[in-house]
């Protein structure tokens, strides 16, 4: 990426800030966009304009995943999207989800356990290995009951890629289900729904999709939905054949594929920051951009490594994204540490000016494309003074 790029967003110019995993700096363009919905809708705004924009946005984004349009469906988050997937899927008691909850962010473990006091389902954890999710560990714990199998693609902590493809595959021959939680790597890694196999996906625009909170997509694979009842409906679920007041008491029919889980009216507002942030993403080349976070994420973990730090993984290597973290994961609660160094080190680089997170008991280092190797560099260059005072 180039500086042209990075001076779309003036946040990246006062500090040095590596926690896109958290939330991203916003760009001019997006702030532009932001404001445009604002004044016209000081003067009450054209719904039919509004809607429009949502079906662009839900366009861009089903072309970035290569997805079908009408396999997108329109959320606030990644949990109400995670949570109006799995509660729509037709629970038998003694059927089971597979999940590795010590690399899952609660909100993929919360419902699972709710949807159990509901449903008398089963949730089978799996333990990851060496801060992984493996394949063969996960293939093991599922059967002919499993209707659901659900893992992160990048874990929040330490950041790892998931082998999605392995993990659908071994999902497709026990017949069940694959469920993603995307919220780390969607616009930060290629992704092609239709290679990696998977049923469903849920992501949130305030991260690596580069806009706002209170927007998000759930994917969901035509042939699937089209099997689901939505647990909850309203008008923009249901295909009407004139206006939404002409409903009459048996014509409910749902419409087609994720279009279903639409529920009311839309944040128009996210709708308007979402699609200028897909149209930049679309501009750059989502492999571009990729390349670009592996490549400067790969230099802060070798450099950091060599400082004699514990970073998580190792040397960089497939397991490595955007996401670089430091010190034992699972060392601590969700913003410190349970080692005094790490939470030492992170002191002395939020007052160096560097924005990083500590989850899981580990500091967290979440890089974004408006960073640069100068970045890189301010970090490596702290952390190697903090190392040499102590």
């Amino acid at each position: 990426m180039n500086a042209e790029i990075r001076s779309l967003f003036p946040g990246a110019q006062r500090q040095v800030y590596l926690d896109i995993s958290a939330r991203t700096l916003i760009a001019e363009p997006v702030r532009a966009a932001i404001a445009d919905h604002l004044r016209m809708r000081m003067g009450g705004g054209d719904k039919d304009a509004m809607r429009a924009v949502v079906e662009r946005t839900r366009s861009s984004f089903a072309r970035l995943i290569g997805a079908r349009t009408d396999e997108i469906a329109i959320v606030k988050n990644v949990s109400e999207g995670l949570n109006l997937f799995g509660a729509s899927l037709p629970w038998r008691a003694g059927d089971n989800v597979v999940l590795c909850p010590a690399v899952e962010h609660p909100n993929n473990i919360y419902l699972w356990h709710n949807l159990a006091r509901l449903h008398g389902i089963e949730v089978r954890t799996v333990a990851p290995v060496d801060g992984r999710i493996c394949v063969g560990t996960m293939g093991a714990a599922m059967d002919e009951r499993t209707r659901l199998v659900t893992v992160p693609s990048v874990s929040f902590a330490p950041g790892f890629i998931t082998d999605l493809r392995g993990i659908a595959a071994a999902s497709r021959r026990v017949g069940a289900l694959t469920l993603v939680d995307a919220a780390q790597s969607i616009g930060a890694l290629e992704t092609d729904v239709r290679k990696l196999g998977i049923d469903a996906l849920a992501v949130a625009t305030q991260k690596c999709l580069l806009a706002e909170y209170g927007f998000g997509f759930l994917y969901v694979r035509r042939e699937v939905a089209d099997r689901m009842a939505p647990i909850h409906l309203a008008r923009f679920g249901v295909d009407l054949d004139a206006h939404e007041t002409a409903y009459t008491v048996g014509s409910l029919r749902y419409r087609p594929g994720a279009l279903r889980f639409d529920v009311g009216n839309y944040n128009y507002l996210g709708a308007a920051a979402a699609g200028a942030a897909l149209t930049l993403l679309e501009e750059w080349g989502i492999g571009r951009v990729e390349r670009h976070l592996r490549r400067l994420a790969a230099t802060l973990a070798d450099a950091l490594g060599d400082l004699g730090l514990p970073v998580a993984g190792g040397p960089p290597g497939p397991h490595l994204a955007h996401i670089v973290c430091v010190g034992r994961s699972g060392g601590g609660r969700h913003y410190t540490a349970d080692d005094p160094a790490m939470n030492s080190l992170h002191d002395h680089l939020a007052a160096a000016g560097i924005r990083l997170a500590i989850r899981s008991g580990a500091l967290r280092f979440s890089v974004g494309v408006y960073n640069d190797d100068n970045d890189i560099g301010r970090v490596i260059a702290a952390a190697r003074a903090w190392r040499d005072a102590r």
